[in-house]
């Protein structure tokens, strides 16, 4: 009986490690949901990086913090948020966080990729993508 404790010991370790990480890898994408839920472009600037690549419907461009805001500030107004989702959210083996999404604007889908990295111990957002989901024939 005695011999089954530790192993018990580790393995809720190993949940409440699992669970933990699993929670912050939430907590890091709520503010940037709650955003794009929100349709605000000025709010979800305050996860940016200095400079990040951004994709709208196939079009990819590097841009500063500025021109980014600017350029999720219109595809915002052409496309109004009806309801966004995260449906899936992950960390690659170097640390890099991804989070995939579901944006619907007046019954037209997008699939969202939100891709977050630390540097100098504070994350934001290096990659955004808004691509249209086609429709199956």
């Amino acid at each position: 009986m005695d011999k089954l404790k530790p192993m018990k010991n580790r393995f809720l370790l190993l949940i409440l490690i699992v669970g933990c990480g699993f929670t912050y890898a939430q907590d890091v994408f709520a503010p940037i949901k709650a955003a794009i839920k929100a349709g605000s472009a000025e709010q979800l600037a305050k996860n940016f990086n200095q400079n990040l690549d951004v994709t709208i419907e196939g079009d990819l461009n590097s841009f500063s913090k500025t021109q980014a805001t600017f350029a999720i500030d219109e595809f915002f107004k052409s496309h109004p948020p009806t309801e966004f989702t995260v449906v899936h959210t992950g960390a690659s083996e170097g640390g890099l966080q991804f989070a995939i999404g579901k944006y619907i604007s007046n019954k037209v889908p997008y699939t969202v990729l939100i891709r977050v990295k630390e540097v100098n111990k504070v994350k934001s957002i290096h990659e955004i993508s808004f691509v249209k989901e086609k429709k199956s024939p």
